[in-house]
Formats: C-alpha cells, sequence, structure tokens
C-alpha cells in the first residue's frame, strides 16, 4: 500500500544522498584533482559509504522497505543514493512526480565566493550530470540543474547545458554574487532561455547566506542540531534562511526582470513561508514610499506583491501554519513538499500540512497539492504526469 492513495500530490522537494566524493566521478580529470584538494574525502566517510552500501545490499535489510518507507531517512532510506531504487521508492511514497536535488552540493561547495569561479563553474556542469543521470531512471524523477551566477557570461551556456541532459528545472543561489546583482540584465539571456523552455527558476536552501558565525559565540555551550551537529540548522540559525531569498527575489522584481519575462516561474523550496506575507507586504509598502522618485517602480506591470503572486511559489515547512499562509498570500502560492528523505521532511508529511489546511477551501487544498506545481513546473512537467493514475 502506497503512503499517498487515488489522489495527485507532487512533491516539489526531495533529494539524492550522494555518497562522499560521488560527484568526483563526473569532473574532468584536471578539475577533479583541484576539487579533490578542495573538497577531500576523509577515511570516516569512506568507511561509512561502504557501509551503506553494505546495508542496502543486507535482504533482511530490504524486507523492511515498505513497512519503513517515512520512518528510514537519509542513507538508510530506500532510493537515497541508487537510482535503480528509487522508482520503488517513489510507487512506495505515491508522489505523481518528485523533484530531485541534490544533499552535498547545496551551497556549490561555497566556490562561488571562495574566488574558484572556474572550478565552481566546472563543478556546477559535474553536479547537473549527476542529476540527470541519476533521475533518468523513471520520468516522475525531476532532475534539478545548478547554474551559477558569478559568471555573467558562462550562465547561459551552462543552463543550456542543463536542460540538453533532461534537467526539468534550474537553481541559482539566493545568495548574492560576489560583483554584480542577480537582477543584471546580463543575465537577460539566461531568463529568456528558462522562459523559452517554459522551465522554472528555483531558490534551494543551502544557497543563502549563512547566519554571521560570531552569532554563536554566545558564551555558552554550543547548541548541537537534529543531525547532532553544529554545522546545521539551529532555532537561531533558522532565523536567516528566508533573508537572502527575501532580497534576492524582490530585486528581481523591482529591477524588472520578472516584467521583462512574464512567463518565467521562479520558486523558493525548503526556505520556508511564513515570512511571504509581511515580504509582500514589505515590497508593496516600498513601492508605495519610492514610486514617485524612481522611474523603474513606476515601470512595472503591478504592484510587487502583484507579480509575485503571479510568478513565484514557495513550500512551507511542516511545521508552519500553511493554513495561515495561504489565508494571506493567496490560494496560488504554496506547494506541498516532503523533503523525502531526509530528516527535516518528518514521518507523515501530508498528515502535518493537513492540520493546518482544515480551514482553506478545497480549492485550494488541491492547488497545494497539485495546481501549483503543475504551474510552476510549465513544461518541466509532461503532461502525462499532470495527474496520478488511479
Amino acid at each position: 500500500m502506497a503512503y499517498v492513495e487515488a489522489q495527485t500530490v507532487h512533491d516539489a522537494d526531495s533529494h539524492v544522498m550522494e555518497l562522499p566524493g560521488t560527484i568526483n566521478g563526473y569532473l574532468a580529470a584536471k578539475d577533479r584533482r583541484q576539487f579533490e584538494d578542495k573538497v577531500p574525502v576523509s577515511p570516516a566517510e569512506e568507511r561509512w559509504a561502504l557501509e551503506a552500501r553494505g546495508l542496502h545490499d543486507d535482504p533482511a535489510f530490504r524486507s523492511g522497505d515498505e513497512d519503513n518507507i517515512l520512518l528510514r531517512k537519509n542513507y538508510h532510506a530506500l532510493g537515497s543514493f541508487r537510482n535503480t531504487d528509487r522508482p520503488k521508492a517513489l510507487d512506495l511514497l505515491g508522489f505523481t512526480s518528485q523533484l530531485v536535488f541534490t544533499t552535498t552540493a547545496l551551497s556549490n561547495y561555497g566556490l562561488e565566493h571562495s574566488g574558484e569561479a572556474a572550478l565552481a563553474l566546472a563543478v556546477a556542469r559535474a553536479h547537473n550530470r549527476m542529476m540527470a543521470e541519476f533521475c533518468a531512471v523513471d520520468e516522475r524523477l525531476l532532475a534539478t540543474g545548478y547554474v551559477p551566477l558569478v559568471d555573467i557570461e558562462k550562465a547561459p551556456g551552462i543552463a543550456r547545458e542543463a536542460l540538453d541532459l533532461g534537467c526539468k528545472a534550474l537553481v541559482i543561489p539566493s545568495r548574492c554574487p560576489t560583483d554584480h546583482s542577480p537582477s543584471h540584465v546580463g543575465f537577460d539571456a539566461l531568463w529568456a532561455l528558462a522562459e523559452e523552455a517554459a522551465i522554472p527558476i528555483l531558490f534551494h536552501v543551502g544557497g543563502e547566506e549563512k547566519m554571521h558565525a560570531a552569532y554563536a559565540e554566545n558564551g555558552l555551550p554550543r547548541v548541537r542540531d537534529f543531525h547532532g551537529g553544529d554545522e546545521n540548522f539551529t532555532s537561531s540559525s533558522f532565523m536567516a534562511i528566508p533573508l537572502a531569498v527575501w532580497q534576492t527575489m524582490a530585486t528581481l522584481i523591482i529591477d524588472g526582470v520578472c516584467d521583462r519575462f512574464p512567463e518565467l516561474k521562479f520558486g523558493a523550496i525548503e526556505l520556508g513561508a511564513s515570512w511571504v506575507p509581511s515580504w509582500l507586504k514589505f515590497m508593496d509598502a516600498g513601492f508605495g514610499a519610492f514610486r514617485k522618485g524612481e522611474e523603474r517602480l513606476q515601470k512595472l506591470s503591478a504592484r510587487p506583491s502583484e507579480i509575485a503572486r503571479r510568478q513565484f511559489r514557495v513550500t512551507p515547512y511542516p511545521h508552519e501554519d500553511t493554513g495561515w499562509i495561504i489565508e494571506n498570500t493567496g490560494e496560488d502560492m504554496c506547494l506541498f513538499s516532503s523533503d523525502y528523505p531526509h530528516v527535516e521532511g518528518g514521518r507523515n508529511p501530508i498528515k502535518r500540512f493537513n492540520a493546518t489546511l482544515n480551514g482553506v477551501s478545497a480549492s485550494a487544498k488541491r492547488r497545494f497539492y497539485q495546481d501549483n506545481f503543475i504551474n510552476l513546473m510549465g513544461r518541466g512537467l509532461d503532461r502525462s504526469l499532470h495527474d496520478c493514475k488511479y
């Protein structure tokens, strides 16, 4: 029995759990040597990678695939790193389609802000080959290709390569490049390419600017996150997650990118959504305050909030009040996501979301689980996948 039955549910966020060193095999030899110096695989990582492979080769462990489809997380989860197992995982989950993101390369290993532009581009291309190959086993798996914004001229070429490989969406960092804005007119070739292909531009958590490390130096014991480390999310570092996409997406709207490419859709994935109602109001407040003096605002086709509702989609976390978010943003912006197989997605995401959707209309629920995803994905989601086959 599948987790979801007789209902169309599109999953806007899932992940590959790449074993250490996986991306190295997709790099050219000269880039691989440089990358391995920057991002070495430790002996400890090699040991637990071997253990993970052994676990998934164990018939006793695999006999629990169905009963544990949402209980096993990370490298224990079915199809987390072996693409041949992912179709079975999707069958057991019952999702009609699933956007698939990296885990280890979400920040492109920090290369874009460390003076390693050439290597950043090479690693992005390797990432795109890796993701396309992982998802090629099943049309329901929608690969995401990464496009660094560190090099304005080369971004469209990397995007074109990703689409030619079979990627169904393009991911850009929400963090601003060092020397230019994401709204720079030089990126119009990138936006034009995506709009013509009718595929979305996405932001994903990991590509944002992190909270300054000094905030953790409070004279108290270091707070561990739910992974047991201090390098991921805590209640304080969680506060910084939407700040970069708040600024970047607002700039894309205010500088006219969305109006120049009115059919282009953007999505913020695993960046939460409780901030969106305030963001919409804040943009409109700025629009009202500065419109008389700024020609760019006078040229906008509508108020910033209206443009955002037209072209921007978001995934709430399951611990957020999704019903309240929909009530305060409208029915067209929010998307369901499972975060499979990450721990953050929880063991029953639909139950957690439904608990906050009691007050919304049936049409709003359908849009949350199905229609808004179809709208976001455009031709990135084949029409045969719009509805599940009961």
